[in-house]
């Protein structure tokens, strides 16, 4: 389970460990220094942007949280102003992604906004499958020991019906990623992909 508050960094995510080496955010509203509120909001207006809403959301930071889940504003700057966001995207894949570089949790959290609103300028562009293959750097890891399902790794929602027809399209698509002959493909990526889609047939009966 992600936590909101403490600050949940997403394994394998490079980090800042000493604030000498943090710099101010140069994010302003209307002239003002943002606060943790305005962080916030920009943040969930990018994510409303790309089709997640702020129920699939979790923005995990140091701050105590509203009632809402999200970090309040007013509360003292914490010693690691870092800030990750998770979400779940429109397949069902789970994405984070975090920033510590600035010294206020205000600023880390417009710098992720701002970082989204870039690479959604991708896809408006005309790059969708760039986007796509750029998130796959953004992809949420699993709990230790934890096994992620077939509907996770072909990229279904959990309460999505699946056809053995749409099956075998996504199984293909996939296939041509993970594949170790292509960048970024690995044995193990395929193995697990290969699994994967026995387990789905043997679900859905195909």
């Amino acid at each position: 389970m992600i936590s909101a508050h403490p600050l949940q960094w997403p394994e394998g995510w490079p980090r800042i460990h000493h604030p000498n080496l943090r710099k101010n955010g140069k994010f302003h509203r209307y002239g003002k220094y943002l606060t943790i509120s305005d962080g916030v909001d920009r943040v969930l207006d990018e994510l409303k942007r790309m089709g997640i809403d702020k129920q699939d959301a979790i923005i995990s930071t140091n701050v105590r949280t509203r009632l809402d889940g999200f970090p309040r504003s007013g509360e003292p700057e914490p010693t690691d102003p870092g800030v990750a966001v998770y979400w779940q995207d429109m397949l069902g894949a789970h994405r984070v992604m975090a920033i510590d570089i600035y010294t206020t949790v205000a600023d880390n959290l417009a710098g992720i906004a701002a970082t989204l609103e870039s690479m959604r300028a991708i896809e408006r562009h005309g790059g969708s499958r760039i986007l796509e293959r750029a998130f796959t750097g953004f992809t949420a890891l699993p709990a230790p020991g934890a096994k992620r399902t077939w509907r996770e790794i072909l990229g279904f929602t959990h309460d999505e019906k699946v056809t053995a027809d749409e099956l075998q399209t996504r199984y293909r698509k996939k296939a041509m990623d993970c594949h170790p002959d292509r960048p970024g493909g690995s044995h193990d990526a395929m193995a697990e992909l290969n699994e994967a889609f026995e387990q789905a047939k043997r679900e859905i009966g195909a």
